[in-house]
């Protein structure tokens, strides 16, 4: 079931550690990153099944750096759900416009969030888990 690699790009540390804790509780390996520079150097050493991208970061934002991944051959088929704080729902389609393969709310729903990631590894994402 899990084992799978997963990038968790986020800067505040209490949502890395709640996500990272959450993942490798349920089986799944984890990368973490502070920042999207980080996080897209990771993604290109690693090649992770899942990568969670925060979308306000320091320096280059989540959209950018999902425009970097998905330039650059060796990650653009990695799917790359957006994990953010911006919940209306124009917010959730121009994500998914900028072509994030999901989108996630925080704070994390902890009895969702495994299964939600479930879905996206297994490529029944699309955006709709909240």
């Amino acid at each position: 079931m899990a084992g799978e690699l997963i990038l968790i790009v986020e800067d505040n540390e209490k949502n890395l550690k709640l996500a990272r804790d959450i993942l490798q509780f349920k089986g799944y390996r984890t990368l973490e990153a502070g920042t999207a520079e980080g996080g897209i150097e990771l993604a290109g050493e690693h090649l992770p099944s899942l990568i969670l991208m925060d979308i306000q970061l320091p320096g280059m934002d989540g959209v950018t750096a999902l425009g970097r991944l998905k330039a650059e051959p060796s990650t653009a088929a990695i799917p790359v759900v957006a994990l953010t704080a911006f919940a209306m729902k124009d917010d959730r389609e121009r994500f998914l416009g900028a072509g994030f393969d999901g989108y996630l709310v925080k704070p994390i729903d902890v009895r969702a969030f495994p299964e939600q990631i479930r879905q996206y590894l297994d490529g029944g994402g699309e955006g709709t888990a909240r």
